[in-house]
C-alpha cells in the first residue's frame, strides 16, 4: 500500500493497544483503556465501513431475557449461572445509560411483552413457573418482574394472555453507536475502517498484525469481533445471522413496547411509526450459522407472513428495508473474556445480548489488559 512517512508515523507506529472490531465491545474497551492509561496510543481496526457485526444491525431491545428464554436457560445452566447472566445484562444496561445518557440513545422504558401462539403449550409452563422466577429475580430487581396482561394490542392468532415485563426498554442503536464513536474519537483513539485482519503472530513483547492494507506491530492485541471471532482465534463461538426487516411508516400505529414471540426467536417493535421485525433463524439453524451478510427467502417469507397474519392483519404495509447482522453464540451463554496468550486478549460470544452486556464486556476486557 502506498503510505507516506507521515501516515506511518501518525497512525501505524508505537501502538500500545490494537483492538479488532469497532462494535459495542471494542469501543467500550477503548474508552476504559483510555481512562486507565490516558497517554496510551490505541488503534481500532474495523473491517466494515461501519461496525460489521450486530452493534448497528440489531432491533434495539434493552432487554435481559423474556420469561421463556430464562426458563430455557435454566434447562442448560444452573440457577446461579442464570442469575449471574441476568445480573450482568442489567448492570451492562445501567453502564450503557450512564456512559451515553438516556436522551442520547433515546432510551424508552415502554415495557416488554412475550406473546404466545394459540396452539402453543409454552404459555402454561411460563404461567406455572412465573412466581418462582419472580422470586429468583427479587434480589436483582427488588420487585416482581413478570406479570400478565390481556391481549391489548389485538394481535391475531395470539393467546389472550401476554406476559409483561415492566423493566424492558428500547433504544436507538444508530444513535448509541454514533455517540459512542464520537466519545472514543474525542479521547484520542484512532479508528481505521475497511481494514481486514488476515493474521497475527506474537513475539516476546509485541504482536505483528497482517491486514489487507499494511502490517503493523502492537504491544497488546485485543479481539472484539464477536460473531467473526472464529476467523481469528480458536474459541467456541458460532456465528449466528439475524435477519431483520422494517416497514414504511404506518398511520395510527398504536403498538408500543418490545415484543417477543416463539421463545424470543421472533421480536418486533414500533420505531418511528414503522414495524421493525426480526428473527427466524430457528427455521434453519444450519444455514443461519454463517458470517455471510444476507437474507434468505425462507426467513423473509416467514417474517412477512407474521406481519400480515399476526401483527398487522388488517393493514396494508410496505417493506422498506431488509438487513442482517451477525451475532456470536455458543452452547454456554457466558461471554468469553480472557487472556489468550502473553499479549493477546479477547471479548467475544455475546449470545445475542450485545446491547445489554457489550459495555460491561468492554470494561472487563480493558481491566484484564
Amino acid at each position: 500500500m502506498n503510505l507516506s512517512y507521515w501516515e506511518i508515523k501518525s497512525w501505524l507506529t508505537n501502538i500500545d493497544y490494537t483492538i479488532i472490531g469497532s462494535g459495542i465491545v471494542g469501543l467500550n474497551c477503548a474508552l476504559y483503556l483510555k481512562k486507565r492509561f490516558p497517554k496510551s496510543n490505541i488503534l481500532i481496526l474495523e473491517k466494515g465501513m461501519l461496525p460489521q457485526g450486530a452493534s448497528t444491525k440489531n432491533a434495539g431491545f434493552a432487554c435481559f431475557g423474556s420469561l421463556s428464554e430464562i426458563l430455557d436457560d435454566l434447562s442448560s445452566h444452573s440457577e446461579a449461572e442464570v442469575l449471574e447472566l441476568i445480573k450482568k445484562r442489567v448492570d451492562g444496561l445501567i453502564m450503557l445509560r450512564e456512559t451515553l445518557g438516556d436522551k442520547t440513545i433515546n432510551y424508552q422504558k415502554n415495557g416488554g411483552y412475550e406473546l404466545f401462539f394459540k396452539y402453543e403449550t409454552l404459555l402454561n409452563e411460563c404461567l406455572s413457573r412465573k412466581e418462582a422466577i419472580n422470586k429468583m429475580l427479587k434480589p436483582i430487581f427488588k420487585e416482581n418482574v413478570f406479570s400478565t396482561k390481556p391481549n391489548i394490542f389485538k394481535f391475531n392468532n395470539i393467546n389472550q394472555t401476554y406476559i409483561y415485563n415492566a423493566f424492558e426498554a428500547q433504544i436507538d442503536t444508530g444513535k448509541m453507536m454514533e455517540s459512542l464513536l464520537q466519545k472514543v474519537l474525542s479521547g484520542g483513539t484512532k479508528i481505521l475502517n475497511n481494514i481486514y485482519v488476515q493474521d497475527f503472530n506474537e513475539s516476546n513483547n509485541s504482536v505483528k498484525i497482517k491486514t489487507n492494507q499494511f502490517e503493523i506491530s502492537t504491544s497488546k492485541l485485543i479481539i472484539a469481533t464477536n460473531g467473526f471471532a472464529s476467523q481469528l482465534i480458536n474459541e467456541k463461538v458460532q456465528p449466528a445471522r439475524a435477519q431483520v426487516l422494517i416497514t414504511k411508516p404506518i398511520e395510527n400505529l398504536n403498538i408500543k413496547g418490545t415484543f417477543h414471540l416463539d421463545k424470543g426467536y421472533y421480536y418486533f417493535r414500533n420505531i418511528d411509526n414503522r414495524i421493525l421485525l426480526g428473527g427466524g433463524r430457528n427455521l434453519d439453524f444450519k444455514t443461519e450459522e454463517t458470517s455471510e451478510i444476507g437474507q434468505t427467502e425462507l426467513v423473509q417469507n416467514k417474517l412477512e407472513e407474521l406481519l400480515s397474519t399476526t401483527i398487522l392483519p388488517k393493514k396494508k404495509v410496505v417493506i422498506e428495508h431488509r438487513w442482517s447482522g451477525i451475532m456470536g453464540v455458543g452452547k454456554q451463554k457466558k461471554a468469553i473474556v480472557k487472556q489468550l496468550s502473553n499479549n493477546v486478549y479477547c471479548g467475544v460470544r455475546l449470545g445475542g445480548m450485545g446491547v445489554a452486556i457489550g459495555s460491561k464486556v468492554g470494561k472487563e476486557l480493558a481491566d484484564l489488559v
